[in-house]
């Protein structure tokens, strides 16, 4: 992979997570791996919002602990990370750490909550876009970032301001169902023919919390075909026992 100028990212490991008792039992395997690795790769740190099998990741409960970790492993193979994507959802935690990076590493945000002030960043640097958000603002989010590249900020908060309730929405507790907010939104658009997810996870939703999507993507625009919308959206809630 590496071989094809891919850059690789070191997911975050459950059984690593269940068998690991101490951070230095994280650096040691993180150690091995950043040593065997061909050129730089991205870690990744997801919180338990996101997966509550991850809890405790890096090795302390504490995240300003485990923070502390990886900025030790950062520090100690700087050549072999390009970055670490944080999943956290905690906005002035972000800040932090991505202020202890050693220059050149770079702090990858999947705060779908903040995402808009993370990416402008401050006068002591930004985070760059890796979110699962960005798969239902595609087009919005294209134009902001472009907006963002000129130098033009008002038009940047403009188009990404009426995106954030609906990600707060779509990433809202349990936080580990937003795929099957993302798809049921590229249904609507008109992106895929159906709603259905591997393992029925498109059951993690309820009618009243899709339906609140609905609004909020129409009110960010995220529905080209308005007829097409209305007509599945329809259709969806006749099917599960919501009628008019």
């Amino acid at each position: 992979m590496q071989d094809a100028g891919a850059r690789p990212v070191l997911m975050c490991s459950r059984h690593l997570a269940a068998a690991a008792r101490s951070a230095e039992e994280y650096l040691d395997v993180y150690g091995r791996l950043l040593d065997e690795a061909g050129g730089p790769v991205v870690l990744h740190w997801l919180g338990p919002a996101f997966d509550p099998a991850l809890a405790g990741y890096w090795g302390d409960p504490d995240p300003a602990r485990a923070a502390d970790t990886v900025v030790a492993l950062i520090g100690a193979h700087t050549g072999k990370v390009d970055g670490i994507k944080l999943s956290l959802l905690d906005e002035d935690f972000e800040v932090a750490l991505r202020r202890r990076l050693p220059p050149g590493v770079r702090l990858y945000t999947g705060d779908d909550f903040n995402y808009p002030a993370l990416i402008r960043g401050d006068g002591e640097g930004h985070s760059d876009a890796l979110l699962g958000m960005l798969a239902a603002i595609a087009q919005p989010a294209a134009a902001a970032l472009r907006a963002l590249d000129a130098g033009d900020l008002a038009t940047y908060e403009e188009i990404l301001a009426p995106t954030l309730p609906l990600a707060r929405h779509l990433f809202g507790a349990p936080t580990f169902y937003y795929k099957a907010g993302i798809v049921f939104l590229a249904w609507l658009a008109g992106h895929q023919d159906h709603f259905t997810m591997v393992g029925g996870l498109q059951s993690g939703r309820s009618p009243v919390h899709l339906a609140r999507l609905i609004r909020l993507a129409d009110a960010a625009g995220l529905l080209p075909d308005a007829e097409l919308a209305a007509h599945r959206a329809r259709s969806f809630m006749t099917t599960v026992g919501v009628t008019q």
